[in-house]
C-alpha cells in the first residue's frame, strides 16, 4: 500500500507531556474466539476515555483564540474541553440533543459550554456556524476534517510503530476519519509499513462507498448506528486525501456484529469499549478473511458507553451470544 506524500502534520510539542501511552491487552481468549492473531490497542485509559484527547488537546494547544468551538456527539467535546482546560480556553461544544447523557455530562464536567442540536431537522454545522457568528474571536475545530486534529491523532500512529510486538495490520474505526488519517502519517513518519484498514458501521458506509467510487460521497442525513461516534455524514476533505492512498480498505460492520464485538471485548478480553470503539473488532466478526494469518493491532478508540445502552448490550440473553462461556 502507498502512504501519503510527507506533510506537516506534527503535533503541538506542548501535547506529549499530557499524553498517556497507549494501552496493548493481550487476550487470547479473544483471539482463539476470533481465529486472528491480534493485540487490542486501547485508547479507552487515555484521559477523557479515548483517543480524542490527542486531538482535543492539540487543537487547544496549538492556536491562539481565547474560545474554540466545536460539534460533538461527546467524545470530541470532552477532549475539547479537557485540552481549553490546560490551555486556560473557553470550550463551547455543539452536541445533538440525541447524545449519550453520560457523555453530555461529561463535557461539561470538564468545564464546556453545551449547546444543542435536533439533527433532524438541521446539521452541527449550521448551528456550529451559528455559534461562531457571536463569538468572532473564536476558532472553530472540526472533530476531524482539521489538519491539528490530524497531528494529535498522529502520535498513535507513532506509538503503534514503537510497540515491540510486530504487527502488520492495523485496523481501526472510520467516522470523519479523523482518527485513521492520523495514524496513517504516524505510522508513516515512523517508516512502519504496516496495512491500514478502516472499520465502518454498515448503516454509515460513506466512507466504504467513497473508496470503492474513488471520490467523496457523503449521506444525506446521520445514521440511526450505535456507534455515535461514527454518525458524520462523509469523511473530512483533509482526510479524504490521505486516507484514499492509506488505507488498504474498509470493513462494514452491521449492527448485529457491533453490538456482539462490545460484549466480546467485556467477556473475553474483560475490557470495557463503546460501540464505536468496537468497531474494528466487529470489522473481524464481518470479514475475518483479509486477516487471517497475519498480526493484526486492533485500535478501541474509546469507552464512554451510556451505562444503559452497555448493560442492555450485556443482558444475560446477549451475554450468551456474545461468547460469555467461549475459551
Amino acid at each position: 500500500m502507498r502512504y501519503p506524500a510527507a506533510v506537516p502534520l506534527v503535533p503541538s510539542p506542548a501535547l506529549r507531556p499530557h499524553l498517556r501511552p497507549t494501552t496493548v491487552v493481550h487476550a487470547p481468549r479473544l483471539a482463539r474466539h476470533l481465529g486472528v492473531d491480534l493485540f487490542l490497542v486501547t485508547e479507552t485509559f487515555q484521559e477523557t476515555g479515548s483517543f480524542k484527547f490527542r486531538a482535543g488537546a492539540n487543537v487547544a494547544l496549538s492556536v491562539p483564540h481565547p474560545v474554540v468551538v466545536t460539534a460533538s456527539s461527546g467524545n470530541f467535546g470532552q477532549a475539547l474541553a479537557a485540552g481549553c482546560a490546560l490551555a486556560g480556553k473557553r470550550a463551547i461544544v455543539v452536541m445533538p440533543e440525541s447524545s449519550a447523557r453520560v457523555k453530555i455530562e461529561a463535557v461539561r464536567a470538564r468545564g464546556a459550554e453545551v449547546v444543542f442540536v435536533d439533527t433532524r431537522v438541521r446539521t452541527r454545522a449550521s448551528r456550529a456556524a451559528e455559534v461562531m457568528s457571536a463569538h468572532p474571536e473564536a476558532y472553530l475545530a472540526s472533530a476531524y476534517d482539521d489538519d491539528l486534529v490530524i497531528a494529535g491523532n498522529s502520535t498513535l500512529g507513532e506509538e503503534l510503530a514503537a510497540l515491540a510486538a510486530p504487527f502488520d495490520t492495523v485496523i481501526a474505526p472510520v467516522g470523519g476519519g479523523g482518527l485513521t488519517a492520523g495514524i496513517a502519517t504516524g505510522l508513516a513518519r515512523a517508516g512502519h509499513p504496516a496495512a491500514l484498514w478502516g472499520a465502518e458501521p454498515q448503516l454509515a458506509n460513506d466512507a466504504a462507498r467513497s473508496l470503492a467510487a474513488g471520490r467523496l460521497i457523503a449521506a444525506a442525513t446521520e445514521a440511526p448506528t450505535l456507534a455515535d461516534g461514527a454518525r458524520t455524514l462523509s469523511l473530512g476533505r483533509r482526510n479524504w486525501e490521505l486516507l484514499r492512498e492509506a488505507l488498504a480498505g474498509i470493513v462494514e460492520v452491521p449492527e448485529a456484529a457491533i453490538a456482539e464485538a462490545v460484549g466480546l471485548l467485556f467477556h473475553l478480553a474483560n475490557l470495557k469499549a463503546e460501540p464505536t470503539g468496537a468497531l474494528a473488532v466487529g470489522a473481524l466478526l464481518a470479514r475475518p478473511e483479509p486477516f487471517r494469518g497475519r498480526r493484526v493491532g486492533v485500535v478501541i478508540s474509546g469507552g464512554n458507553v451510556d451505562p444503559a445502552l452497555y448493560c442492555r448490550l450485556l443482558a444475560p440473553e446477549a451475554a450468551d451470544a456474545n461468547g460469555r462461556t467461549a475459551s
